[in-house]
């Protein structure tokens, strides 16, 4: 027995010394990343970590405010003011049926598009009326017989929950969340034209967003907030009417991304990319992103929920999944996603 007890102390020394190397070695190679040894690594790290949920204090740990002040304004995006110009949308006539899926390389991401010809067939899948606990992006596509979908809006991950969206859903033209201001400062999705709408939220009340969806006709939607602190991730608008959001430096830090977009055609252009390590990729920029679309054509696009959110589902595979390893072959419990009916 004394023995055995033995061979356990040793085995959780060992352990335990294994522990302390490890947050050792973290501590010293994030010392030497805040730095000025590296000053790119140093504002990637920053703009990265504070898009983060839960590791964002690190910054403030390892930097000054006034340091972490100068990064983030150094590293950010230009205001996008412009209102969308319906008729530079002209739906085509071209194989409504055709969905077709493209990588896209970058340097320090990979990334997916689903391109769907036909705008009509983007539709919003919930689990309304509201639970505790949402379901998995597989889940919300296959409980409407769609063919394939993304992660949307913002909402409430703790514990990975995912039961309540945050700010505004619209869902087959029917209002079922109206809390604007609460995380949900821009609404994004389409109309009853099959328009994408990226419409600025700032300032409404539950009534005035009422009136909006019936006098705009939105259909589907759901929303995500333009920058409201210092983290950098909550920026919408990428290209509006064809103009590319301008960025100081990289516009944000690196993070798997979910985004949506519309060419002139009316094609609708759903991207997600990785990041955080997986497939060994940090993620993308809000600078990659707005160039992805618009080497593909988009005449308007918006950023969506992203970092363990993302996550694309298509013809009963993932294209995209969480980063999480534990949901590698699934995704995070959502509320709401974007999917393609089947024809």
């Amino acid at each position: 027995m004394k023995k055995i007890l033995n061979i356990i102390m040793k085995g959780f020394g060992l352990l335990l010394i294994t522990i302390v190397s490890i947050l050792i070695t973290l501590f010293i190679t994030l010392k030497l990343i805040t730095s000025n040894v590296s000053p790119t690594a140093k504002t990637l790290f920053v703009t990265t970590i504070l898009e983060t949920g839960q590791m964002k204090f690190l910054a403030s740990w390892l930097l000054p405010e006034d340091e972490i002040k100068k990064i983030v304004d150094s590293n950010k995006m230009e205001d996008l003011d412009l209102e969308e110009d319906k008729d530079l949308i002209q739906i085509g006539t071209q194989d409504k049926d055709a969905i077709e899926i493209i990588n896209i390389p970058g340097n320090s991401f990979g990334a997916k598009m689903m391109i769907v010809n036909d705008p009509s067939r983007l539709k919003l899948s919930t689990t309304y009326p509201w639970k505790e606990y949402g379901l998995e992006l597989d889940k919300l596509v296959k409980q409407v017989d769609a063919i394939g979908g993304i992660n949307g809006g913002l909402y409430e991950s703790t514990l990975n929950k995912g039961g309540r969206p945050l700010g505004v859903v619209v869902a087959d033209g029917q209002i079922q969340m109206n809390r604007p201001g609460m995380g949900g400062l821009h609404l994004i999705g389409f109309d009853e034209d099959n328009l994408l709408r990226i419409i600025d939220l700032s300032g409404y009340s539950a009534k005035k967003v009422e009136d909006l969806v019936k006098k705009e006709r939105i259909r589907d939607a759901v929303s995500f907030q333009e920058q409201m602190d210092k983290d950098v991730n909550h920026f919408v608008k990428l290209i509006v009417n064809g103009t590319p959001r301008e960025t100081k430096g990289t516009g944000s830090g690196g993070n798997p991304r979910t985004a949506i977009g519309q060419r002139k055609d009316g094609t609708v252009l759903l991207l997600v990319t990785d990041g955080r390590g997986k497939n060994g990729h940090l993620g993308a920029t809000a600078a990659d992103l707005i160039k992805i679309m618009k080497n593909q054509g988009a005449v308007n696009a918006a950023n969506l929920d992203g970092g363990s959110s993302t996550s694309m589902y298509y013809n009963d595979k993932y294209e995209m999944t969480s980063v999480t390893l534990y949901y590698s072959n699934s995704s995070w419990k959502l509320p709401a996603a974007f999917v393609i009916e089947k024809r």
